[in-house]
């Protein structure tokens, strides 16, 4: 779950008025999802014609290319001179483009350097006036957090997260998932009830709700969630898992 990428890498982008050169983004953008390589070419031709603050979208249009090749240090160097060509006043874009950019950092494994970015990427959000983004960003920061080891760092990230993103699922379900693993069942248990209030269809958070409820000893509410990740999501990955833990809590000893 940790090392997921955030959806928004490759398919976010910036709130800017409609321009000739917004335009040329845009095509630019969506050559990179059909053909990358071209995408690359056209990106790189581009810069040659730029300066200063205009080199921001062809190295945005790199970053994408790149991310669909999956050349993560590629992505990360190139969302980084975007982020950087920008004004440093110009908060929102800064956001954005630093969280793309630590979000390549999170899917090319450099964890430490991932953390690093997106703090900055928070710390702009909130400049910005944009608590929801810096929340999820918090998010995002404390996956890296995790496969760094640092699970006490990680549930403070996360603390934030909950207060910027309060109606954010998937930062409940981050935050209950990081307490199990840390045997804090009590707010493990809490904070799946949350996810589940904002997201009840979402079969990751069925998931988790069975495992935190088998290892608090509830065996039949454990039952009931992962059944209903079985029913509700079947053919998906979770619905698999969830069938396997239904096999296992059936062949485990009777509960007294």
């Amino acid at each position: 779950m940790y090392s997921s990428i955030a959806a928004s890498l490759i398919f976010a982008q910036l709130a800017l008025p409609v321009t000739l050169e917004q335009d040329r983004l845009t095509a630019c953008m969506d050559e990179a999802q059909r053909d990358p390589a071209t995408a690359i070419a056209t990106a790189n031709e581009w810069l040659e014609g730029t300066s200063g603050t205009g080199r921001s979208l062809p190295q945005q249009c790199l970053g994408i290319a790149y991310t669909a090749l999956l050349r993560w240090d590629a992505a990360l160097q190139a969302f980084t001179t975007a982020r950087d060509a920008r004004l440093v006043d110009d908060h929102l874009a800064r956001a954005r483009l630093g969280g793309m950019a630590g979000n390549a950092a999170l899917a090319g494994e450099t964890y430490l350097q991932a953390t690093t970015l997106l703090l900055r990427a928070e710390e702009d959000a909130i400049a910005a006036g944009q608590p929801v983004m810096a929340g999820q960003f918090a998010s995002d920061r404390a996956r890296a957090l995790v496969a760094l080891g640092l699970d006490s760092e990680a549930a403070m990230a996360l603390a934030k997260a909950r207060e910027l993103a309060p109606q954010d699922a998937t930062i409940w379900l981050l935050s209950a998932t990081l307490a199990r693993r840390m045997d804090d069942l009590e707010n493990a248990q809490g904070w799946i009830e949350t996810a589940s209030r904002l997201d009840s269809v979402n079969p990751s958070v069925g998931l988790e709700a069975g495992l935190i409820a088998a290892l608090g000893g509830f065996h039949e509410a454990a039952r009931s969630s992962w059944q209903s990740v079985v029913d509700n999501a079947g053919g998906s990955p979770q619905a698999a898992t969830a069938q396997l833990y239904l096999q296992q809590l059936d062949e485990a000893p009777s509960q007294q």
